[in-house]
């Protein structure tokens, strides 16, 4: 990958996801980079990517890549584990641009942990993929690491049902044997859900560390637009929002992670 143009340093930074999920990403970039212009791309129509076929990830995930690179973004976050799990390295050597990905922060959790026991809840593919078990060789020595794929789960958080009956019942199945065998240490292996932080904290009683990536993420965009002198001064930034789903559904997210003026578009590409 060759440097970009110093003179897209008030260019956006691109962010996509197969839905809503990635705006918890988009939160803590904004606290790191708060004169970052941000185009967020929501494949909320194509929900979920982690029940896909890998050449169907990449498909999708490459339309959304040009679309971001015909909004001029400098740029991209891939805020999907399962796209970056079976395609970020691909992605790399195709495009001239920085990417930063998602992955279960398998570091960290091994850090935390006082038991030397952590859960995962992440996607199949996720879980599935060559990148993970790279990670989980490199980080989860000496660990004892209980997988669980979150059948359901992003479903639940597009449909804004993650406080139901039903998502209780769901995130009650996969905990309590992580809970039962000692795990005192929780990685959210996919952006969607965090949005089900609510209901994990009520089930695990506040007896599991929780670990969300997008701090680390956004640290990381931070970094790379940093090395390749990308950093904007933009006093009034722009948000630009761009759904395949539900423009009133998308709204109700969008304003929980920030506060207006931004553009919202219901679009098809």
């Amino acid at each position: 990958m060759n440097p970009p143009e110093t003179t897209m340093k008030n260019h956006p930074i691109g962010i996509f996801d197969s839905g809503v999920g990635g705006l918890g990403v988009l939160r803590e970039i904004r606290k790191h980079l708060p004169h970052e212009s941000i185009h967020y791309f929501a494949d909320s129509r194509n929900c979920p990517y982690g029940s896909k076929t890998k050449e169907d990830a990449l498909s999708l995930s490459r339309k959304n890549i040009e679309f971001l690179l015909r909004q001029n973004c400098k740029l991209i976050v891939i805020a999907c584990n399962t796209v970056t799990a079976v395609a970020i390295k691909s992605f790399r050597s195709e495009y001239k641009i920085p990417f930063v990905g998602m992955e279960p922060a398998l570091k960290p959790a091994a850090l935390q942990t006082k038991t030397k026991k952590i859960g995962i809840l992440a996607t199949e593919s996720t879980l599935n993929s060559k990148r993970f078990k790279h990670t989980f060789e490199q980080y989860a020595k000496g660990m004892e690491v209980f997988v669980q794929p979150g059948y359901g789960l992003v479903e639940l958080v597009e449909q804004r049902t993650q406080n139901s009956d039903h998502a209780q019942r769901l995130l009650t199945q996969y905990l309590l044997p992580m809970m039962e065998k000692g795990v005192d240490t929780l990685v959210l292996g996919c952006t969607h859900y965090p949005f089900l932080m609510e209901m994990i904290t009520k089930i695990t009683k506040n007896r599991v560390t929780i670990i969300d990536p997008a701090d680390a993420v956004a640290n990381q965009t931070k970094k790379l637009l940093i090395q390749f002198n990308l950093v904007s001064n933009n006093p009034h930034p722009l948000f630009h929002f761009f759904t395949t789903g539900n423009k009133k559904i998308a709204k109700r997210f969008i304003d929980h992670a920030i506060k207006p003026p931004y553009i919202l578009e219901q679009i098809e590409i």
